[in-house]
């Protein structure tokens, strides 16, 4: 079995689900009393969260770097990024280790190809939703087409994951604002909907809408598990 690398505390609400998924994911594959075998470097998201609002992602990039640098020298295999937003600098940090990283949109839309689903609605932080790095990866290497909320309903999703997600907070009252904007998106010719912020399935799951929805967190461990027991 291969040693898995992960980046998480991003926020450490969504690492906790991608331990359990993944030790969940390889007792599943292997039986008996396997767990994965993972090096977790489990940064301040406070640090990372005053930089991404200050616009300034090169020194995001040199905290992950640093970190995914630690990561290989305990001899992982491969790498995670286990937030959607920080694969801002994916490639940056890509540059900086000589193991693969597996790209969190890459295993999202490689389930919806197979299923035969080529227009998304997709819901994330604000830079995940307006910025290209995300949506432009699933265009132009998977043909994806992708929706994004209306701009009033973008900073509601932001403002949740943020205020409320990443810090444990389950809303009820959020959960329908979600589910109106999951509704709205269909309406535009969504045929489902990312998942594309690593907490937003603490608050929405599939039984809170009749959208298809594609959790990223789940579809990336389940990679991750994949690619950990392949011979």
């Amino acid at each position: 079995m291969k040693t898995i690398g992960m980046l998480g505390g991003m926020s450490w609400e969504s690492t906790s689900t991608y331990y359990r998924a993944i030790n969940e994911g390889i007792r599943n594959t292997l039986g008996g009393l396997h767990s994965a075998k993972i090096v977790l470097y489990s940064v301040n998201f406070e640090e990372i969260e005053k930089l991404q609002h200050a616009n300034d992602w090169n020194a995001t990039a040199v905290v992950l770097i640093q970190a995914a640098q630690a990561v290989e020298a305990a001899d992982a295999d491969f790498l995670l990024i286990c937030t959607n937003t920080m694969h801002k600098v994916a490639q940056q940090i890509e540059a900086a280790i000589s193991i693969p990283l597996i790209h969190i949109a890459d295993a999202t839309a490689e389930q919806l190809l197979k299923d035969g689903v080529g227009k998304v609605g997709l819901l994330g932080t604000r830079f995940t939703m307006e910025q290209e790095f995300y949506r432009e990866r699933l265009t132009q290497r998977f043909g994806i087409e992708v929706l994004i909320p209306e701009r009033s309903e973008r900073e509601l999703v932001h403002r949740v994951i943020y205020d409320e997600l990443c810090l444990g907070k389950i809303e009820a009252n959020s959960r329908s604002e979600y589910q109106s904007i999951i509704s709205n998106m269909a309406n535009r010719g969504a045929r489902a909907v990312i998942l594309g912020c690593t907490e937003i399935a603490l608050l929405v799951q599939q039984q809170h809408t009749d959208t298809p929805l594609y959790d990223t967190t789940q579809l990336h461990c389940d990679k991750a598990v994949r690619t950990a027991t392949a011979c």
